[in-house]
Order: structure tokens, then C-alpha cells, then sequence
């Protein structure tokens, strides 16, 4: 199979610890899209990385195409029968004109070329079909918890935030969204976390990565002793807001 268009890859390295670490999408926010949608025929998960919101999708879905360009994350992917998996870039989807009823992207919109994203959602989806992109930050578990991680985000790894980066803190409300917007309800993750699971989840930032790969050394190292007085023993519920956008391609659209 030929490379995808370049992309921006800040995972492949960490596919096996992202697949691991991080957390699921609450099946309510499935349910809301695929009531969104005008049919429950096909949806296209683009930067589906292992899967995670294709796999949700299927659940309502006849059939969901999920895109990756890192061959590492697809590796990693998680095998539904109503899933199929290929390696492309979100600006060039492998289907038809005019034959999705539902494009998502969980957690990478912020990646995209939105000179081309935008135009390549439109080619593909039905009229009245919904295009819905979504992002989270950092979670929260109680207050000396939070104020640990946060100083790790802003005063540790906050240089080596790739520049996309603002748009998730920004809740993605400063993205270009040419679609015919439409309100979106508050959704929330959820999970409980021992703090080993909570730093193989901080290892997945693709600061941390950044970090590592250019200053040669773990910025967890500094992180661990901190985290672990401020965690104490056992499981913590941690919680992320959802930021969700959702438009549509209009129905009487003359054209994509």
C-alpha cells in the first residue's frame, strides 16, 4: 500500500501505550450522533487512531469506516465486524461522493488541514448529513491532584506542546466550522484510575513524547513522586468534559 498524504504524526511511537492508556467515549454521546445523522447507514471515523470511537460507532452503525494514517495506531486497532479499517488521511476519504450519513473525529481534528478537511466532508456526506469533531483537556480528580497536573502541563511539558495544541484548550471553538452548526449536549468521560494508570495515560501526550525524544530523558521522572503524595492509595475517579461540535451538510445543498 502506497504511503497517505504527510501528516503530522506526533503517536505512532506510542500506539501501544495509547491503545492501553487511554480513556473510553461515554456510549450517550454515540446515541446522540447516530440520532443526528438522517440514516444509520454508514459513518467514516477519520484519525481514528486505535479505534476507540469507530468501535462506539459500530454500535449504531450498519457500517463504519475507520481512517488512520499511522500504520502503528491501525495495528493497534480494535476488530469489530461492522469496522473496517484503512490507512488515509482525513483529507482524502476512500468513498463515494454523497454516501456517509455521519464524519467524526474524536481527539484529532485539531491535526487536520482545514483547507482541505472541510471540503472533503462536504464531497462525502449525504445531504442533512452531520459532521461532528470533538476534543478533551485535562482531567480532573480533586484539587491537589489537579494543581499537580497542571503545573506538569504548563511548567514542564508546556514547551513542548506541538502549536495545534491551543485548539484543544480553546475547547475547539476557535476551529473553522463552515457547516450549518448545531447545539451539542455536555457529555462527559469517566473512569477510575490507580495512579500507574493515570501516568500511562500522561505518557501518551504527545508533549511527553516531544520531550523525551529531544531532551533525551522522562519528564514523567519528575512528575511520578508528586503525583503519587498527591493520589494517595487506591483508585480515583477521574472525569474530562467532552467538547463537541456538530454540523451538517444542508440538505438543499447544491453542490459539495
Amino acid at each position: 500500500m502506497p504511503d497517505p498524504t504527510p501528516f503530522k504524526d506526533h503517536f505512532s511511537g506510542q500506539a501501544p501505550a495509547y491503545e492501553r492508556y487511554r480513556p473510553g467515549y461515554p456510549p450517550a454521546l454515540f446515541e446522540f450522533l447516530s440520532a443526528a445523522a438522517p440514516a444509520r447507514n454508514r459513518a467514516v471515523d477519520v484519525g481514528t487512531g486505535n479505534g476507540q470511537a469507530a468501535a462506539g460507532l459500530a454500535a449504531f452503525f450498519a457500517e463504519v469506516l475507520a481512517t488512520e494514517p499511522s500504520q502503528a495506531q491501525l495495528e493497534r486497532a480494535r476488530p469489530h465486524p461492522r469496522v473496517t479499517y484503512r490507512r488515509e488521511t482525513a483529507e482524502r476519504i476512500g468513498v463515494d461522493d454523497g454516501s456517509v450519513d455521519l464524519v467524526t473525529a474524536a481527539q484529532a481534528a485539531h491535526w487536520f488541514d482545514w483547507q482541505r478537511f472541510p471540503r472533503e466532508v462536504r464531497r462525502v456526506l449525504k445531504p442533512g448529513g452531520v459532521v461532528a469533531i470533538w476534543t478533551y483537556g485535562l482531567f480532573s480528580a480533586d484539587t491537589a491532584i489537579d494543581a499537580v497536573v497542571a503545573d506538569f502541563y504548563r511548567n514542564v511539558t508546556g514547551p513542548y506542546w506541538p502549536r495545534e495544541r491551543r485548539h484543544v484548550e480553546e475547547g475547539y471553538a476557535s476551529l473553522p466550522f463552515p457547516f450549518e452548526e448545531r447545539p451539542a449536549p455536555r457529555f462527559e468521560l469517566e473512569t477510575r484510575w490507580t495512579v500507574d494508570e493515570a501516568l500511562g495515560y500522561l505518557g501518551t501526550w504527545s508533549a511527553v513524547e516531544r520531550y523525551r525524544r529531544m531532551r533525551r530523558r522522562d519528564p514523567l521522572a519528575l512528575l511520578e513522586p508528586r503525583l503519587r503524595h498527591a493520589w494517595g492509595d487506591g483508585e480515583r475517579l477521574l472525569t474530562w468534559p467532552v467538547h463537541l461540535r456538530v454540523g451538517c451538510r444542508p440538505a438543499l445543498a447544491s453542490g459539495a
